[in-house]
């Protein structure tokens, strides 16, 4: 088959890979209709993640068709088309126990792409598959789906939940990338008062203003905030960059007794302000998404009420894995929000009423 491998630091190549086949009851094997492109993939590219291995399969979200299950799968079977989650989970250890999935001490959490070979492939396999693959209903599209693998939990687990939006709560989203507009989606279902999108693309506030932002600012954010809080701060600010300056600017917005909720993956250190922040009560959360807020996501968007489709602005046959790259790296220039390869468009089923 053909994958999209990593060879190192700021090399990867769209090359004849071996098919992957079942190594245990638990697995699955999945044919790859629909993958896309996440900022930690260009993380690992950049060097940030030195765990993952020259050789390795990138790929963490994909949509696609079961075509092999091990003994032991008894949730999903050949035919089935499934969401193939950016998470595995084993569902037997401590931390599957309490939805700590991303956590997985039974070869679990985030592995495809990082330590075993991940989606960007045409077909990729998936350990315990039982509770690493959902069943898409018929409504739902591949397009729309693939973005509940990865950037949808993410943002709502780790930015919004974590954060602990509430009803009229001022919300700053900092870093309106896919994973920020997803943030700006998803705590709008808790009717916060406002909510500030921030960044230096043009592009990316105008996508946050159509998602749902009622205030962008740029360099002049933290002025803003002030401007908007009568000096307080944010009730929550939600980190979606991952770079130190980014973080601290986060934890001068936040307001006494707020929430600072670190959604970007960071590869460098950044510098914590405990001179300014031991007095002001202020909580500061990190995560690795666990993807516990799946199947309710999924429920969400097949009843329309995830606006996921503004976020894919360019799509691609899988074949044009390199083109996807390129145009994705320079999305200050392409305007590339979220970008989908493959993913034939799946008909929704009419049901004819008497």
């Amino acid at each position: 088959m053909k994958a999209l491998v990593f060879h190192g630091s700021g090399k990867s190549a769209w090359q004849d890979v071996a098919d992957p086949a079942i190594q245990d009851a638990t697995d699955a094997i999945v044919r790859v209709d629909a993958v896309t492109i996440c900022g930690t993939d260009l993380h690992i590219l950049k060097g940030d993640v030195p765990e993952v291995r020259p050789g390795t399969v990138l790929g963490h979200e994909a949509v696609g068709e079961i075509v092999e299950v091990g003994t032991d799968v008894s949730g999903v079977r050949p035919g089935d088309r499934v969401l193939v989650s950016c998470i595995t989970a084993c569902g037997r250890c401590r931390f599957c126990r309490e939805e700590m999935y991303g956590q997985c001490r039974a070869d679990g959490g985030w592995i495809l792409g990082h330590l075993i070979n991940g989606t960007q492939a045409e077909y990729v396999r998936v350990p315990h598959a039982d509770l690493s693959t959902h069943p898409l209903p018929g409504a739902v599209d591949s397009r729309d789906a693939v973005l509940l693998a990865d950037i949808f939990p993410t943002a709502y687990e780790v930015g919004v939940l974590n954060g602990r939006v509430r009803p009229a709560d001022t919300v700053v989203v900092v870093g309106a990338g896919p994973i920020g507009l997803a943030a700006i989606t998803t705590a709008r279902l808790f009717t916060p008062e406002k909510i500030i999108a921030v960044d230096l693309a043009p592009a990316r506030l105008d996508a946050a203003k159509h998602l749902g932002a009622d205030a962008v600012a740029g360099d002049e954010a933290e002025q803003l905030v002030a401007d908007l809080t009568q000096g307080l701060g944010a009730d929550v600010v939600i980190e979606a960059v991952g770079v130190p300056a980014s973080f601290e600017t986060c934890t001068r917005m936040v307001r006494p007794g707020g929430h600072v909720a670190n959604v970007g993956v960071h590869g460098r250190p950044a510098t914590l302000h405990l001179e300014d922040l031991w007095a002001k009560n202020v909580t500061i959360t990190t995560g690795l998404v666990d993807t516990y807020s799946t199947p309710t996501l999924l429920r969400m968007m097949a009843a329309g009420q995830l606006p996921s489709s503004s976020l894919v602005t360019h799509t691609f046959p899988l074949e044009a894995m390199e083109e996807a790259y390129d145009v994705f790296s320079r999305a200050a220039d392409t305007g590339a929000l979220k970008i989908v390869l493959g993913g034939p468009q799946h008909d929704a089923l009419t049901v004819k009423t008497s």
